[in-house]
């Protein structure tokens, strides 16, 4: 599945304008081949994608950037691909704890269940094709500490993001509760497996400080991961890995710098990096890797066929700059910039969140800091 034989070169990026219903106007730049649309604007703090059973679009909402208890899971429905529009947002759900992310699995009874992951919890809820609410009581599958340090302090990293796994299983990435620390929970910058009801859980991965972006592709469970922010401006590295049972990533002790594994001298271990996975690409330092999607032999551009296309929400902190695009990335290869134009001088026009391949040809991409949900197609020129 995985051929990289295409030898892409960096696209020539051509200014796009855009033009919001709030009034705002700036320009985002991709290949000139490409439309880019807004699809549903007036949302607050969008995140990731789940298609439901029945051929709609869900996302969550996380609100804003505090902890809070103001959440939703927005239905985009209506959706016209000529206008590249969604004629319908509609309030799925309300009321949650910081839902980064939503999941939906059929059973071998031909059950469709949704599930919900908030900061202290996953959940999941039987779903009947064309609902617009969601009326079936939630089942609790699994608890997650819900407390740690004040952003100031590193975060303590309040997202969890689900994934259902081609082996019938669900994932789902608990983040460390500090920068860096030895933390005293296990479930801790971890990734979980357990089975769609939630029974025999297992930690499946350590070691990851956040693992925002996770996702089943192929064979393989893939992970965006967020470095630690007390090591300068140029290190450590943002990574991606395709995870391996039982493997410990290395956080807080070991770090990537360039793919090169290095040792914390803040956070010796005995085994120092020996076992350390090296990553399979990597990112600039704080460029905050999020979510991510695979265009396989059947897209019909070169410059993204066989590659993954990475949202890179951009550094918490604007003047530092990283990020703030959608990168193209191919295992082994230099990274190249597929969109950018999120951050012009001080200005952030948005921060790229998470990438939904559609077809050969288009995919959505999830803006959380304008509430957008941009419509991006190859076109005829």
């Amino acid at each position: 599945m995985f051929s990289f034989a295409v030898m892409a070169e960096q696209p020539k990026l051509v200014p796009h304008p855009i033009v919001l219903k709030n009034g705002k106007k700036f320009t985002l730049n991709l290949p000139a081949n490409y439309d880019i649309i807004p699809a549903a604007e007036g949302l607050k703090r969008v995140r990731f994608f789940a298609p439901s059973p029945d051929g709609r679009m869900f996302v969550t909402d996380m609100q804003d950037l505090t902890d809070n208890q103001r959440g939703m899971i927005y239905i985009l429905d209506g959706w016209d691909a000529q206008t590249g529009k969604f004629s319908k947002i509609i309030p799925y759900m309300k009321g949650l704890k910081n839902p980064n992310s939503v999941q939906f699995y059929t059973d071998d009874q031909g059950q469709d269940w949704l599930y919900i992951a908030e900061t202290h919890q996953l959940t999941r809820r039987r779903f009947t094709p064309g609902e617009t609410q969601a009326t079936a009581p939630a089942e609790l599958l699994a608890r997650f500490p819900d407390y740690g340090l004040s952003y100031k302090y590193g975060g303590w990293h309040l997202t969890r993001t689900i994934a259902v796994g081609g082996n019938g299983k669900i994932y789902v990435s608990v983040g460390s509760s500090c920068n860096a620390c030895i933390e005293k929970e296990k479930i801790r910058a971890t990734v979980i497996e357990m089975n769609p009801d939630g029974s025999d859980p297992k930690i499946y991965a350590t070691g990851l400080r956040n693992a925002v972006g996770l996702k089943w592709i192929g064979k393989f469970l893939f992970a965006t991961n967020q470095g630690a922010d007390h090591l300068g401006l140029h290190k450590p590295d943002e990574t991606f890995y395709g995870l391996k049972r039982g493997a410990d990533y290395g956080w807080p002790s070991c770090y990537s710098s360039k793919a090169k594994i290095t040792l914390d001298p803040k956070f010796k271990r005995s085994s120092a990096c020996k076992n350390v996975p090296p990553p399979y690409a990597y990112f600039p330092a704080h460029s905050s890797a999020l979510g991510f999607d695979y265009f396989d032999e059947t897209t019909l551009d070169d410059t993204i066929q066989n590659a993954f296309l990475v949202a890179l929400h951009g550094s918490t902190n604007a003047a530092i700059g990283h990020g703030y695009q959608v990168a193209i990335m191919r295992k082994g290869k230099k990274l190249e910039t597929f969109m950018d134009g999120f951050l012009r001088g001080k200005t952030v026009n948005g921060r790229p969140c998470d990438i939904y391949r559609i077809d050969e040809k288009s995919f959505y991409l999830s803006d959380d800091k304008a509430g957008v949900i941009y419509y991006i197609r190859q076109n005829d020129v």
